[in-house]
């Protein structure tokens, strides 16, 4: 008997929450703010206790669960006509890169590390930090990217072409000589350099040393490595480095 009640019990508590969640609208479901999120993590507490206690009748359940429901639906439109509401429950976005230069003090407040920024970039299909107008990271924890114009972005062939209509001889230099010929670029951009420590692996993966990549961090007018929040380099073989006195070149 109790095998049958405790049955009853999820079916009604899924339809109840299954309403509740319909009630509360789309946004709860495509987008989840701390708010939202508090009040869905109630909901499902809530439901699992009226289930799993069958000596409590399901009006203990069900109450308290359509006060979160009309407590939440109160709020959302009170903060559709107030913008202080929505900055209280929502908060407000933090932009994370802004004209390819990374916004160092806004990371270490919102505790986004750059494996996280680079996590995204990647899954944006996104080269380097450079081709990077603006990055913002939503109240909802998503990170959304607008890219530069194709001909406000700087590269590797495009400096190349420059020098050519110009008639200047490139500088082998200045530029890194090419990747190793069977090298995966698994993941982009790679990240050389970060939080001021090199990454060894990655270097030696492709066919540098360190001796190399001072070079190219000496012709950036950086002179210890330490002084690197962020180096990468792209498939196109363009370093992007962002020094902790100065924005990234």
């Amino acid at each position: 008997m109790e095998i049958w009640s405790i049955l009853i019990r999820t079916v009604l508590t899924y339809f109840v929450v299954f309403l509740i969640l319909r009630f509360m609208g789309k946004r709860e479901i495509g987008k989840l703010s701390v708010f939202d999120l508090v009040i869905s993590v109630m909901i499902a507490e809530i439901a699992v206790i009226v289930i799993e206690d069958t000596d409590r009748p399901l009006t203990d359940g069900i109450v308290p669960m359509c006060a979160l429901m009309l407590i939440q639906i109160g709020i959302a439109f009170i903060a559709l006509k107030s913008r202080t509401v929505r900055l209280w429950f929502d908060g407000k976005p933090t932009v994370l890169i802004e004209n390819g230069h990374l916004n160092r003090e806004a990371m270490r407040k919102q505790r986004y590390n750059l494996d996280d920024l680079l996590h995204q970039l990647r899954a944006n299909k996104i080269g380097t930090v450079e081709d990077v107008e603006f990055a913002v990271l939503e109240t909802s924890g998503k990170l959304s990217i607008l890219e530069k114009d194709k001909e406000r972005r700087t590269g590797f062939f495009d400096e190349s072409a420059e020098h050519r209509g110009r008639g200047e001889k490139e500088d082998p230099h200045k530029l890194p000589p090419p990747f190793p010929e069977h090298y995966r670029f698994e993941s982009l951009p790679i990240p050389l350099i970060m939080d001021g420590k090199l990454v060894g692996d990655n270097l030696n993966r492709l066919g540098k040393d360190r001796f190399w990549l001072n070079n190219q961090l000496k012709q950036r007018g950086v002179t210890d490595l330490k002084q690197v929040y962020l180096c990468t380099i792209d498939h196109k073989g363009k370093l992007y480095v962002d020094s902790r006195n100065k924005p990234g070149s």
